[in-house]
């Protein structure tokens, strides 16, 4: 019987796990397909003792699983995940595919500055073809940005904020293992209105804004640009209601005040009732 083959105990496992790095490179053979937590491998050596599996989305930026996950199979993979709790190994095998993109993408700091043009717009965030770097296998760029992250001021369709061919210098939020990207931030670099706004502002402090949405629990007021508060639905009225729509309408300019400001969670709590006891009377 090999020293693989032969039973090990707890302890053993966790004195492997704990010589394992991220960012080592390893092989071993794929045992089985279709695990809860992805491809099961054994990996060659003593390091077989211990469990290790690649994720769903750890196995290629540029392939389907099936043209890359077969049992019986030697592959090398880099180690993303040690975790001793769960006793586990976890493997990329993205990384060894694409190393030069990697090794890129694991150089990133969050906070660091990237430049590029915006190579693609979608509803869902931006493409950015880097200056620095080498391209991404099937993506129009490493760069990406999602849509909460192109501004801090209130927009309806990602075009009034970018367009393709415009040259963009942006944040760096963190490094998408699963996706080969790099994360960027296009409001970071901009002043926060919300923050502005918060220096002068005082509760009690009135202020006249339009009804930007409706929602079960109260209604978001727009008082300036960039800056947008919730009026509870207790704070709607002085006599209470079940449904915003009972009051007010999206596009309806009220009057209201400020009950409390949270800068960190950049978070606005407006009242209209205080602000206009009897909005309903002639």
């Amino acid at each position: 019987m090999s020293n693989v083959d032969k039973p090990t105990d707890d302890q053993d496992i966790v004195e492997i796990l704990r010589a394992v790095r991220v960012g080592d490179i390893v092989s071993g053979t794929i045992t089985h397909v279709g695990r809860p937590h992805g491809t099961a491998v054994r990996l060659d050596g003593r390091l077989g003792l211990a469990p290790a599996d690649i994720g769903p989305l750890d196995v290629s930026w540029c392939r389907r699983s099936d043209e890359v996950i077969q049992v019986g199979r030697h592959v090398t993979a880099e180690v993303v995940d040690v975790d001793e709790k769960r006793k586990r190994i976890g493997l990329s095998l993205a990384a060894t595919e694409n190393p030069e993109l990697w090794a890129f993408l694991k150089g990133l700091h969050p906070g660091g500055i990237l430049s590029g043009e915006v190579a693609d717009v979608q509803q869902f965030g931006v493409f950015v073809a880097l200056d620095d770097g080498p391209p991404h296998p099937v993506y129009p760029g490493v760069g990406f940005i999602t849509v909460p992250e192109l501004s801090w001021r209130h927009f309806d369709a990602v075009s009034e904020v970018v367009e393709v061919g415009q040259r963009v210098t942006c944040s760096v939020l963190c490094f998408d293992t699963h996706q080969g990207e790099a994360r960027l931030s296009l409001r970071a670099l901009q002043p926060d209105p919300f923050q502005e706004f918060a220096d002068a502002a005082r509760e009690g402090q009135e202020f006249c804004g339009t009804v930007t949405k409706l929602v079960p629990f109260g209604v978001f007021v727009r008082i300036a640009e960039g800056i947008e508060g919730l009026v509870p639905l207790d704070e709607l009225v002085s006599t209470p209601v079940e449904t915003p729509e009972q009051v007010v309408q999206v596009g309806d300019r009220v009057k209201v005040t400020t009950i409390s400001l949270n800068r960190d969670a950049r978070r606005l709590l407006l009242s209209r009732k205080k602000a206009d006891p009897d909005p309903l009377s002639p």
